[in-house]
């Protein structure tokens, strides 16, 4: 259940009363919701993006040379990984670096890949069937593209590395998944400057959003948490990011928490009536929002012009 705007001031004041609510960031770039849905359906568009696929391999290239046309930096890290069950998977993370010569740098992440079978559909005939992935996969991956172009166009005040993990949906256990983040937080240590903090989009794209805070992110990194949650209130979107904890997800944020780089979960917990389209054939274009889109494209280009 949402919380109503009213509820989530008195909340805010409450839990911060240091904390006064000013305006948007003075110049900060708009972020377009609409040119973020068309990413978002370009992707949904090449089919499952399932490791070992057609449209993985396409979604590869494009998101490549949407990067390179954007990106004074862009990297793709190529590892394998064999299954449970024995399938052998090559993977690519995507790292786009701007303003690389920053010394404070933040990261922004979301996984590409979608899920292999949709293990949660009602139906046991259609458990087999990879999903769409319109929200789980496209719409964190569409709100980083499309932020490529606005940190191309308008520099930050620090530095930004916009990631893209591959393999966090593969399963159907957990030791395989989170692959890609996994695979990136046993780098950091490689990393210089290493990134102060990170912020993970993931299922972000709900026609009806809500964005409690998640339960690992309010306990390992209540900091970053702090920080975009304020920079949607900022905006006039508490109502749609209450300052509540909700429950805690095994998610990309976690490897990175492990590694000691704090890193908060926006991501909305509840996927239709009662979660029935999460990790079902129903995560489909017709559920998920260019407004949506645009909401947490504006938080993200708030918390960065801000100063991150």
């Amino acid at each position: 259940m949402r919380l109503g705007i009213v509820t989530a001031i008195l909340l805010i004041g409450a839990c911060q009363e240091t904390q006064v609510a000013v305006g948007p960031t003075p110049g900060r770039p708009r972020f377009d919701g609409s040119s973020a849905f068309e990413r978002l359906i370009t992707q949904v568009a090449f089919g499952p993006r399932v490791p070992g696929t057609d449209g993985h391999a396409q979604q590869l290239d494009w998101m490549v040379a949407r990067l390179d046309s954007v990106s004074p930096d862009v990297a793709v890290d190529t590892f394998s990984h064999v299954t449970t069950s024995g399938d052998s998977l090559t993977l690519f993370n995507l790292l786009a670096r701007f303003r690389p010569e920053a010394t404070r740098r933040i990261v922004l992440l979301t996984h590409w890949d979608t899920r292999p079978r949709a293990d949660q559909a009602a139906d046991s005939a259609l458990r087999g069937i990879p999903i769409p992935g319109a929200n789980d996969g496209a719409s964190g991956t569409a709100i980083l593209l499309e932020l490529a172009g606005v940190l191309a166009a308008a520099p930050a005040p620090l530095g930004v590395d916009l990631l893209f993990v591959d393999g966090e949906d593969y399963g159907p256990g957990i030791d395989d998944m989170l692959l890609g983040a996994r695979r990136y937080a046993s780098r950091l240590g490689e990393q210089d400057p290493r990134p102060v903090y990170a912020v993970l989009l993931d299922m972000v794209g709900d026609i009806d959003p809500n964005f409690v805070i998640e339960g690992y992110s309010a306990q390992a990194a209540n900091v970053v948490v702090q920080k975009v949650w304020r920079a949607a209130e900022r905006l006039g979107y508490q109502g749609f990011f209450p300052n509540r904890v909700g429950d805690s997800v095994t998610d990309d944020h976690l490897p990175l928490i492990e590694a000691g780089l704090p890193t908060a979960n926006v991501i909305d917990l509840v996927y239709g009536p009662a979660n029935g389209y999460w990790h079902t054939s129903e995560d489909r274009l017709v559920h998920v929002s260019a407004g949506t889109l645009e909401m947490v494209g504006e938080v993200m280009t708030e918390l960065i012009y801000s100063g991150g």
